[in-house]
């Protein structure tokens, strides 16, 4: 299994090491033909107006929508989450467009807001241990989005078919089950392949 993760910005190398960990080969993605040998693909954490530029000035934007539209999982952290949606609160524009949903940056409020928690996560076990930064809030999901976990009663992390998203940072905690939870949708599309 090969999961990559987009290396325009963000915590890379995080990701990398929770992937690792949940038992799959972790590459850094620079290069828009680095997509067509991976099994999955994060979209990492930073700021996601900047993500947006990079990936429009370094031709990601069709490829990842392709690479999601074949069934491909891809799965937005914070920032990736933002870029995921097909509606941001207050902009005109969104990015990729992929998810049915409407997504509201910074909901959490600064830096200073920043805090971490014991999230229950549909399809996981036991709680998983969350990092808010900056944090984006799923305001509204459409119908094919599944709710896996809320904080105060807001959503926190959703699931459309073979996309993911959640709007903290999972790879910033020794907590890797959200990424092998990610893994797994990989293994469960390369399957189905096989069995056609």
């Amino acid at each position: 299994m090969k999961i990559g993760v987009l290396a325009l910005q963000g915590a890379v190398t995080e990701h990398i090491r929770s992937v690792e960990r949940a038992g799959a080969e972790g590459l850094v993605v620079k290069q828009v033909e680095q997509l067509d040998e991976l099994d999955g693909l994060i979209l990492p954490g930073g700021e996601s107006t900047t993500i947006g530029k990079l990936m429009r000035k370094y031709g990601f934007m069709q490829p990842i929508r392709d690479f999601a539209a074949k069934g491909k999982p891809v799965f937005g952290t914070c920032a990736g989450l933002i870029v995921m949606a097909e509606r941001i609160s207050g902009q005109e524009e969104a990015h990729l467009e992929l998810m049915d949903m409407t997504v509201s940056r910074n909901a959490f409020g600064r830096q200073r807001e920043s805090f971490e928690t014991d999230l229950p996560v549909k399809g996981i076990d036991e709680t998983v241990r969350a990092v808010f930064i900056r944090a984006p809030l799923i305001e509204s999901v459409g119908e094919q989005v599944e709710v896996l976990s809320t904080y105060k009663g807001e959503i926190v992390t959703a699931r459309q078919g073979n996309l993911l998203a959640c709007s903290y940072h999972p790879e910033l905690t020794d907590d890797y089950r959200l990424h092998s939870y990610f893994v797994d949708m990989a293994q469960s599309y390369k399957q189905s392949l096989q069995n056609q």
